[in-house]
């Protein structure tokens, strides 16, 4: 297995943004949501660290909250 490249949060926010997720913002975390053409509602919460690296096993846990899998993450944020 390769070495995971290394996420920041800001670069979860622009993925999100462009896989259509909206910004729902609050206290202490921001939650981005999204329904989809079936009813069902994606929501993130990210953590207003802007320039912080993500955990790994935080990263896996907000693709699985948006429903999205690492190859389409790099796409969307230009990293191929």
């Amino acid at each position: 297995m390769s070495a995971m490249a290394s996420y920041k949060f800001d670069d979860f926010r622009r993925v999100l943004e462009r896989a259509g997720f909206t910004k729902i913002p609050g206290r202490k975390h921001e939650t981005w949501r999204k329904v989809l053409a079936d009813g069902t509602i994606l929501r993130v919460r990210l953590s207003y660290q802007h320039g912080r690296d993500i955990p790994r096993w935080l990263f896996y846990e907000m693709l699985r909250q948006a429903g999205l899998d690492e190859a389409t993450f790099r796409k969307l944020l230009g990293r191929h």
